[in-house]
């Protein structure tokens, strides 16, 4: 499932992958003087992003954090976070298999999952990875939102070659939807504003 060259891979592509040109956190947005055409990011993105940053060190107090994410561990998944304040949009990522290993059979399958039981979380393809992935604008993402977006990210992480589920929904239930429901509980919790 995971493996450790994965996971290094995902730290070197966070740049990449969080937007051809990602934000410059550190400097300074638009400009007072007149005729000035940039725009600096909304007040609210840039609060979400701070709530965000805040909230995966409840998670994971050894995060690494970077100017646009960070990158955590839930459990046995290695979790990227990225935004970008000025596009108002955010992501998390974390990588369950190079794409090389993923047959047509198994493709079709995670299609289905995406159609059915990823529901807020997606598996995708992007630079020889297959990732599961959670996408959401920033301004507007509550904390319960994120918490459930990273627990489904996860699950479909931990889900993948059995049912596929996000566990937001799993129809038929089971001792493994209760686990999947419990870490999306928890990950809201440690998610909320304190």
């Amino acid at each position: 499932m995971l493996k450790t060259g994965l996971a290094v891979l995902a730290l070197s592509l966070a740049p990449a992958l969080a937007g051809a040109e990602a934000s410059d956190q550190g400097g300074e947005y638009g400009s007072d003087e007149p005729g000035s055409e940039e725009e600096g990011p909304g007040d609210a993105a840039v609060e979400a992003a701070a709530r965000l940053r805040e909230a995966v060190k409840r998670i994971d107090p050894d995060a690494e954090m970077v100017d646009n994410g960070a990158t955590f561990r839930v459990g046995d998944a290695s979790v990227m976070l990225v935004y970008d304040v000025v596009a108002d949009r955010m992501r998390l990522l974390s990588p369950v298999e190079a794409t090389d290993a993923v047959d047509a059979d198994r493709l079709m399958r995670l299609m289905q999952a995406n159609f059915d039981s990823a529901l807020d979380a997606r598996y995708a393809v992007a630079k020889g990875v297959l990732w599961s992935v959670f996408l959401h604008p920033l301004s507007s993402l509550t904390s319960d939102e994120f918490g459930s977006g990273l627990g489904q990210t996860v699950n479909l992480v931990v889900n993948y070659g059995s049912s596929y589920s996000s566990g937001a929904f799993i129809f038929g239930g089971g001792d493994s939807a209760e686990d999947q429901q419990e870490l999306i509980e928890e990950l809201q919790e440690k998610s909320r504003d304190i």
